[in-house]
């Protein structure tokens, strides 16, 4: 038996997401359904099938690795007014299988899955469907969905983004079939958000980066400062030496350092991970007693400038090496300072133990050789 059903909404609007960017609208619900065909009457107390639908877009970037119920209350989805029945009081309605599992099932089998591309979850904070009684005998139902998309990394997972949709509705009392259809459309709204916000955000969003893409270089130039950057064509001279000097056996004393800058963009899918280093002395820390600038000992003093550049330009190679993370390439920068600082303060101790803070002639030539032969490694001074 065929029967001829009509229903008019009284109020549509599209899923938007948080933000306050309005986008077009993903999916409306007909107007008019020409017709419906009913094999039985339906106990609408009975669970709500919800049927996977074939959505029309395939994901390029993503596939749904999972689904997380975060409902307040879960023991329902809907809470409706039987048809027919000449009740006013809507009655919880739960989905076939349970919630989670009729949700879970619908999002995974609704979309092609390619697990090469991005896992995403999603986190369903509320799915609800409320009808109740309209003035002119009618049932009026008011649908709301609130999810939010996170990326499952290696070793985190992090948010993507937020999702907010609704639907009204307008419906004879002995009509069926509403609820499914627009639990339906609710979800399929959310997922073509979620690809269409990936398909706009691939190429520009850190959290979405495919790989780290790392640019080392050097700051060398000098001005007329407090400070001495390290530079093959500019080594030190006497005059760089301005502090005060100590007191103690010493005739000079240098102070050198290092650091860097490092920056991220992303260009076409890829964090390009900007570093630049910077070895330098400082000249009001630096300085030189009367009668003691030769230049044996301004060799001495280069020497530790040289070791502090050797020590950045390992760190250097070791960095150009390693395979960055897209999650934590700042974090792992940070950690190898702390290797190189120690490194640094290690071998400039073993220089002077050796070198007898310059004394002993031979082992500073020495050192000379060693210092010159792996700068000339790493393509410094040739």
């Amino acid at each position: 038996m065929t029967k001829k059903l009509n229903f008019t909404v009284t109020g549509l609007f599209p899923f938007f997401p948080k933000t306050l960017h309005f986008l077009p609208i993903l999916f409306l619900l007909p107007i008019l359904l020409s017709s419906y065909t009913l094999a039985k009457t339906v106990d609408m107390q009975d669970p709500i099938l919800l049927k996977p639908v074939k959505l029309d877009f395939t994901p390029n970037e993503f596939y749904i690795a999972g689904l997380i119920d975060e409902r307040k209350d879960p023991s329902a989805v809907a809470w409706l007014i039987p048809p027919g029945s000449g009740k006013d009081k809507a009655v919880p309605v739960d989905l076939v299988g349970g919630g989670k599992a009729a949700m879970e099932a619908f999002v995974l089998q609704s979309l092609a899955r390619d697990e090469s591309l991005r896992p995403v979850i999603v986190r369903v904070k509320e799915l609800r469907l409320r009808e109740k009684p309209a003035s002119n005998g009618s049932v009026e139902g008011e649908l709301a969905l609130d999810v939010d998309f996170d990326l499952r990394r290696t070793k985190d997972t992090v948010h993507l983004v937020s999702y907010q949709g609704g639907m009204r509705y307008t419906r004879p009392p002995r009509q069926t079939g509403m609820a499914e259809m627009g639990l339906s459309r609710a979800l399929g709204g959310a997922l073509e958000y979620l690809h269409q916000w990936m398909e706009r955000e691939k190429d520009t969003k850190v959290k979405l980066a495919r790989g780290v893409k790392l640019f080392i270089n050097d700051y060398t130039q000098n001005r007329d400062d407090d400070t001495v950057f390290y530079n093959v064509d500019r080594p030190l001279k006497w005059d760089d030496f301005r502090g005060k000097p100590q007191s103690g056996r010493f005739s000079a004393s240098v102070f050198p350092g290092f650091s860097w800058e490092a920056k991220s963009e992303v260009v076409e899918g890829y964090i390009h991970f900007h570093i630049q280093t910077k070895v330098y002395m400082l000249k009001s820390s630096s300085w030189v007693r009367e009668g003691s600038k030769t230049a044996y000992g301004l060799n001495h003093e280069q020497r530790h400038f040289d070791i502090v550049k050797l020590v950045v330009e390992r760190f250097k190679r070791k960095l150009l090496g390693m395979e960055f993370s897209t999650e934590d390439h700042d974090s792992m920068l940070g950690y190898y300072y702390v290797e190189v600082y120690r490194e640094m303060n290690r071998l400039q101790d073993e220089y002077d133990r050796e070198t007898q803070h310059g004394l002993n002639k031979t082992m500073q030539e020495k050192w000379n050789r060693r210092i010159d032969e792996e700068l000339r490694e790493f393509g410094v001074g040739t």
